[in-house]
């Protein structure tokens, strides 16, 4: 039987026990309804998993025994970083999922000019720690053991200017293909559009930046499919994705 994994920001340490917040042990009540001595695995991001026991489940408290720690590194040799233009919905929901379970480390909700999302009052707050939960339950599902990082909402503008590594952007009218590049000091920062695409003066403010333009075949993907099919050709190309040492030795 498949054991639940489940992210917790605790310390874990082999013999002790802890108690969980109120969010996780609420989820772990009555969503994975687990009971006492039920076994469950544990990771808080430093790279282990720990198999851990339930030692007392009530209303008000979950009690668990952290019984062994290993380390288990499922991570991707590539350090990719995603700026993804905000998309309505649950569009933008699938793309933050999906980078999660193909490998992403960074990504950042980018403001750009056909965004079709307001953030009025709270709202900005609310979705950055909606999408924050979307990574961690992502990174629960999909094995991982370190917790990808989404960072603050920004305007793509001010975002294109700290990257660093092989940058490129999704453009669909583009020449290059991502074939033609290789990752610069094993990072790769991808940035990709909201619904409408990049305004001409966004795509002309990326590549000053020294984002080169890319294009993903001959059909136009829509937002949510763009960011999944670039992440997972980088991951064929130069990641984990059965990338041959003679593949690897070409860039």
């Amino acid at each position: 039987m498949r054991i639940s994994r489940l992210y917790v920001p605790l310390s874990l340490v082999t013999g002790r026990q802890l108690e969980l917040d109120d969010d996780s042990g609420h989820y772990l009540r009555t969503v994975l309804r687990l009971k006492k001595d039920d076994a469950i695995i544990l990771f808080n991001g430093d790279g282990s998993e720990y198999h851990c026991r339930i030692d007392d489940v009530s209303r008000k408290t979950v009690r668990i025994a952290v019984e062994q720690g290993h380390e288990r590194n499922v991570e991707s040799p590539l350090d990719i970083t995603l700026g993804l233009g905000i998309a309505r919905g649950d569009r933008m929901d699938f793309s933050v999922q999906k980078a999660v379970e193909l490998g992403v480390k960074t990504m950042t909700p980018l403001l750009t000019e056909r965004c079709v999302v307001q953030f009025k009052g709270e709202k900005k707050p609310q979705r950055l720690q909606h999408w924050q939960k979307i990574v961690q339950h992502a990174a629960e599902q999909s094995g991982r053991t370190v917790l990808p990082v989404m960072t603050e909402i920004e305007p793509m503008q001010d975002w294109v200017n700290r990257q660093q590594g092989l940058k490129v952007f999704l453009d669909p009218y583009a020449q290059a293909s991502l074939a033609e590049l290789c990752p610069i000091d094993g990072q790769v920062t991808l940035l990709t559009g909201p619904e409408g695409g990049f305004a001409e003066h966004e795509r002309d403010i990326a590549k000053t930046a020294g984002f080169i333009p890319v294009r993903l075949g001959s059909r136009v993907l829509r937002t949510e499919t763009a960011s999944l099919a670039a992440l997972a050709a980088v991951q064929m190309l130069w990641g984990d994705f059965g990338v041959s040492p003679n593949d690897a030795e070409r860039c």
